[in-house]
């Protein structure tokens, strides 16, 4: 059994929302929870996620994406706080077996309020 089959299970078996990007926004893959949440606009695999957001957010994304691709160490941040649904949103890096940065993932946990400035890229 290749270990691929495990990744794709935990993040199909995670209950929050997770959209994993290529680096010029397109979205490759929606967990099941995700599918869910956005199933009102359709099926989004394939489209660019730069289509579901405001020009300002795009901004914020594409400068995230820069500063994922500045240092391997880069690889989380910090972008929305949704105190209806009790979540934060993250963008995490994805990187390759070298450390290359290959795409990201939007991240929702449920819990309380992050403490973490919003964007904060240093």
């Amino acid at each position: 059994m290749e270990i691929s089959q495990f990744f794709k299970s935990v993040i199909d078996q995670d209950g929050a929302p997770i959209v994993i990007c290529s680096l010029d926004n397109t979205i490759l893959y929606m967990n099941p929870a995700a599918r869910e949440r956005y199933k009102k606009h359709g099926d989004l695999v394939g489209t660019s996620l730069a289509g579901c957001h405001n020009a300002d957010s795009n901004e914020k994304m594409r400068r995230v994406i820069e500063w994922f691709g500045t240092d391997k160490s880069h690889n989380k941040v910090y972008t929305y706080r949704n105190d209806k649904e009790n979540k934060d949103v993250y963008m995490i890096a994805l990187r390759n077996e070298q450390g290359e940065l290959i795409g990201y993932y939007e991240k929702h946990e449920y819990r309380a309020s992050e403490t973490m400035e919003k964007y904060n890229l240093f």
